[in-house]
């Protein structure tokens, strides 16, 4: 069995070497073409002088360099780091450096936007397009250019790959947080291993399976979708799509058998028609990113009838932690479910024990999944992971958990319920409230495609409860959308959940990795009820 990341891939070069392992548009790439391009970019990288472990970025989109990148610097024996293409130069200038990268794999037309940011990254020592031509502003960095086909015809001059075993780093995947920069999130080829076999078992995938990748790549559940693909065998489309129609319609194209997707985009997508023959098609469904609204739930059910859905819940910092199986999902809709295979879920309390059943709790992670902390960040890793709580004491050497700053709760059967972030929750007339029950309240409501609850300052209650919504496709046109909402909400939740105000726009901004970007919303209207409480 691999032990390695990327042994997944050379195990069906070897078995299955003609079965197809990436689609990209109307091209296919079998295992034995995907392996033989792996083995050209280590073979490169090593000609390139790249130490065990040292950082190579690619910035790219979806496309056939951008998997070979990944997969071939872990081949050779470094360490890849994936780099959203949605991401600006101003955030590369802190990444780069950041993670200390030697070789950045990126296009022409990304490059020209890099100029003023890799002639500040001392550690870069070559940038590779993946075109054949290098712009001709760009031949004045002080780094070494090279074209695709330049790279691709170094040779390792007899190096052998870095010798590697399964507790080595082999990526950096950078991580939005609720303040400061990315954090760099240092995985092992054992988290990825572990990861990848844990998830496939529970979603049963096959080498049958064609899984739709349309989530980044530098995002965990994105390269999940590769490497649980090639865990099994199964094949995997690529995808960055413009409209959620087209999701869809690549879903019938492919014969999709897997999908993942972030809660905002299954709101838009289960609205949408979805062809027999994607109906058909379509095995299993997963959301990442957040809870799945119990209403958005119920729609994808009935447009979807013959199709799975697995609610699943996980942070980057432990890849995944909990699913609830598909059958459950009729019975305690709102449920994250129970711990994935090979990982132990915990709930402790601010007395560092275990919480009773209702009694809320942060929730802790233990296993093979658990990361290696935040890359060059002693302190936000102390922070973050810390001693197992139920580790006897006998044992000498201490098991780190990851503590997942996300609040929870158990029932009796032992199923999780997420209630808030602890940095997100709402202060207000000294009551502690979840953004997330407020959110479900509005999407209860089915007037609504998207809703954001942020709290904001207030003189009299500390914090007031502002919602912000975008209309549901029967509400598009009505006027007084603001005002049925507050209505619901006045009928459902209590006094103190319900919003001071609540605003409807167009759009929510999301972050990188696509959730709804709370705090970008609380920074536009921070002064709201300071103005209005004057």
């Amino acid at each position: 069995m691999p032990d390695l990341i990327h042994q997944f891939i050379a195990r069906s070069a070897q078995t299955s070497p003609v079965a197809p392992a990436v689609l990209i548009k109307d091209q296919c790439f079998t295992y034995a073409q995907l392996q033989d391009q792996v083995d050209t970019m280590a073979n490169a990288l090593l000609g390139l002088g790249i130490g065990p472990g040292e950082r190579v970025a690619v910035y790219l989109p979806k496309q056939l360099e951008t998997v070979v990148g990944l997969f071939g610097t872990a081949a050779a024996g470094a360490c890849f780091v994936p780099i959203n293409p949605l991401l600006k130069p101003r955030q590369l200038a802190h990444i780069l450096p950041h993670c200390n990268v030697r070789v950045l794999l990126t296009s022409a037309t990304r490059l020209e936007s890099l100029l003023s940011v890799v002639g500040a990254c001392p550690d870069l020592h070559t940038i590779i397009v993946v075109e054949d031509d290098i712009p001709q502003t760009a031949r004045d960095i002080p780094k070494r250019l090279l074209s695709y086909r330049e790279f691709c015809g170094l040779s390792s001059g007899g190096r052998l790959p870095h010798r590697r075993i399964d507790t080595d780093m082999t990526a950096i995947l950078y991580t939005s947080g609720s303040t400061g920069n990315p954090k760099g999130v240092v995985l092992s080829h054992r988290n990825m291993v572990a990861g990848a076999r844990s998830v496939a078992s529970y979603l049963q995938n096959t080498p049958h399976d064609r899984i739709l990748a349309v989530l980044p790549l530098s995002f965990d559940a994105g390269l999940s979708q590769l490497t649980t693909a090639f865990a099994v065998g199964a094949s995997v489309v690529l995808m960055d799509y413009l409209l959620p129609r087209d999701v869809i319609r690549a879903v019938e194209r492919y014969g999709v058998t897997g999908l993942a997707a972030v809660p905002p985009l299954w709101n838009q997508l289960k609205d949408l028609e979805w062809p027999a023959a994607a109906v058909q098609s379509l095995r299993y469904i997963t959301n990442t990113g957040g809870a799945m609204p119990v209403p958005t739930t119920r729609a994808l059910q009935r447009a979807l009838p013959h199709t799975q859905i697995f609610l699943m819940y996980g942070l980057t910092e432990s890849f995944r932690s909990t699913y609830l199986p598909p059958e459950q999902v009729n019975v305690r809709p709102e449920s994250m479910g129970k711990a994935i295979p090979n990982a132990e879920i915990l709930v402790i309390n601010e007395l560092g024990r275990e919480c009773a059943p209702h009694e809320p709790g942060e929730l802790v992670h233990r296993g093979a999944l658990v990361s290696l902390g935040y890359w060059n960040d002693p302190e936000k890793t102390a922070e973050r992971f810390k001693p197992c709580p139920v580790q006897p004491p006998e044992i000498p050497n201490t098991e780190l958990a990851v503590w997942s700053g996300d609040q929870v709760m158990k029932d009796e059967e032992g199923y999780l319920y997420f209630i808030s972030r602890k940095d997100e929750m709402i202060k207000t007339s000294g009551y502690r409230v979840s953004p997330t029950e407020v959110e479900e309240c509005a999407y209860a409501s089915e007037l609504v495609t998207a809703a954001a609850a942020v709290g904001l300052p207030h003189a009299a209650l500390g914090q007031a409860i502002l919602l912000i919504v975008t209309p549901g496709a029967d509400a598009a046109s009505r006027d007084n959308l603001e005002e049925s909402v507050m209505a619901h909400c006045r009928r459902e939740l209590p006094n103190f959940m319900v919003p001071a105000a609540i605003l409807a726009r167009s759009a929510l901004p999301h972050n990188q990795n696509g959730k709804i970007d709370r705090r970008a919303l609380a920074e536009e209207y921070q002064g709201l009820f300071q103005v209005a409480s004057a």
